[in-house]
């Protein structure tokens, strides 16, 4: 990189990865450069370490991940004639053109060098999250409340990186703090797991200094095999926490004594939040009640109120919320929302004036309408707590309730019995009609008139799915009688093509 463009980097505020730096991140990885010399040392500075060839520019460094259905050697020609200026590789390539870094293991290597960025930024405040649901509305939320601090101050950048989409696995992650730039001050972190260990793996290259399980759902149950699994590996978030440290618990799950438990190896600092508060004394060291809770809680069609409560450090503050979104389950994500911020040092009217404008993403309980009906696309994913709390929000909205569902996916061996007691908790709910499309449909409306529920279908696809759910609008629409419906399933059902092919369909 030339002089010029070492300024430029600077000036946005991009780390500068020198050949030291680069061997230094690596160094356990049995480190060492092939093809650098004295000339190319003093002049290879990139901003940016790329794993895909699609995204290389001129300036680059190329990593040459290896997966299982990949390897990224066989692209590092590639990678150099659009511009990479330096490869890293477990297998080195002769008569290569630009200098190499060879690891032992690139994608560890791509691990380390996201930790050692990290440890290059001793001001950044960092929030990790995890837990079966919520972990993007919370994630939101933050940003919002952060923006606050950002408008306080007069920031003219964005201080705060939020992870995008789902870059939440040991390869999202690293992806993640790989964009971190030198005016970020806060960076809220999800980390999601498919195994026993990933969490844990993720959570030191994070290094957090707020840690926060949202809840222990059955998400993924196939692949851990048991909610006793998921919990453990979630409590893996808290094993990097040092005694500067806080851990976020949930106050109203199962699992909240063990999880207490874990937190407590780590960090003497352990915020509870959730719904339960009761009287106490001014020994406020008794953990027999959350130090951030709910009081006074109304949920609406579109919004929820209530009065926030921070009980700690021998403070008491109370704070009025009119969160936009709809939903017992999102009051319960603002409150972990508000004990992660609380726990980063934003104070309470901050916090309150964040979530007041908070909004949902795409795809989370997201509104739009559809002639005199109101349509409801709550489809980014689904597991089972998910899917009642979605039916507790169309619960909850005016005219005939329809609600569609798709299949809850990576649920294993429990996947016939999730869908039956998912359909007999939406049977006992104030909704009109049910349709379900999919493998295990079938299961979900045995369970709904199990419990009495009558006006239930299933259906083996969207497409058999689609006339139904036109019949209905339109025998409503005859009516005068305004329909809301809420559509929701696992990302795997894509159950927004059902939205789109609605929408183009009805007059």
């Amino acid at each position: 990189m030339s002089q010029s463009n070492t300024d430029s980097a600077q000036t946005s505020g991009l780390f500068n990865w020198t050949p030291e730096h680069l061997q230094a991140a690596t160094a356990q990885l049995d480190s060492r450069w092939i093809g650098l010399d004295a000339q190319n040392k003093t002049t290879l500075n990139a901003t940016r370490i790329i794993t895909d060839t699609r995204k290389i520019q001129a300036g680059d460094t190329f990593l040459a991940i290896v997966g299982e259905n990949f390897d990224g050697h066989n692209f590092v020609t590639a990678a150099i004639e659009k511009g990479a200026i330096a490869v890293i590789v477990s297998q080195p390539i002769e008569a290569l053109a630009v200098p190499q870094l060879k690891v032992d293991d690139t994608r560890l290597a791509f691990g380390q060098i996201a930790a050692y960025r990290r440890q290059q930024h001793a001001k950044l405040k960092v929030i990790a999250l995890t837990g079966s649901s919520g972990k993007t509305t919370v994630k939101e939320m933050l940003r919002h409340i952060f923006t606050q601090v950002e408008a306080a101050n007069n920031a003219e950048q964005s201080t705060t990186l939020v992870t995008r989409g789902n870059l939440n696995n040991d390869f999202g992650v690293p992806m993640m703090l790989l964009e971190l730039e030198q005016q970020h001050r806060y960076a809220v972190l999800e980390l999601g797991a498919n195994h026993v260990g990933e969490i844990a793996y993720t959570t030191a290259m994070v290094k957090p200094d707020v840690a926060c399980i949202l809840n222990i759902g059955t998400a993924h149950l196939g692949e851990f095999g048991g909610r006793d699994n998921i919990a453990k590996t979630k409590a893996e978030i808290y094993q990097s926490l040092t005694e500067s440290s806080t851990a976020v618990v949930p106050f109203d799950d199962d699992y909240t004594q063990q999880l207490t438990a874990v937190a407590k190896q780590h960090t003497p600092h352990v915020i509870h939040y959730g719904w339960q508060h009761l009287q106490h004394n001014s020994d406020k060291a008794d953990s027999s009640q959350p130090q951030v809770y709910a009081t006074e809680v109304q949920t609406t069609a579109l919004q929820s109120c209530f009065k926030l409560h921070f009980d700690l450090d021998s403070q008491t503050s109370v704070v009025d919320i009119t969160l936009p979104m709809s939903g017992e389950h999102n009051v319960s994500n603002a409150l972990a929302a508000a004990a992660c911020a609380y726990a980063s040092g934003i104070a309470p009217e901050v916090i309150a004036a964040g979530l007041n404008q908070a909004t949902s993403s795409k795809g989370r309980l997201g509104r739009q309408t559809l002639g005199m009906h109101h349509i409801i696309d709550d489809t980014y994913n689904a597991n089972p707590n998910s899917m009642r709390a979605a039916a507790d929000v169309l619960a909850a909205q005016a005219g005939y309730k329809v609600l569609v569902l798709g299949d809850i996916g990576e649920l294993g061996d429990a996947s016939s019995e999730e869908h039956y007691k998912l359909g007999q908790a939406i049977a006992n709910k104030a909704i009109d009609l049910l349709l379900c499309a999919g493998e295990f449909a079938v299961d979900t409306i045995a369970g709904a008139r199990n419990q009495g529920m009558q006006q239930a279908y299933a259906f083996d696809t969207k497409a058999e799915l689609l006339p139904k759910l036109q019949a209905v609008l339109a025998q409503n629409t005859e009516s005068q009688q305004i329909c809301t419906l809420l559509f929701k399933g696992s990302r795997s059902t894509t159950m927004e093509t059902l939205i789109d092919d609605l929408s183009k369909n009805t007059d």
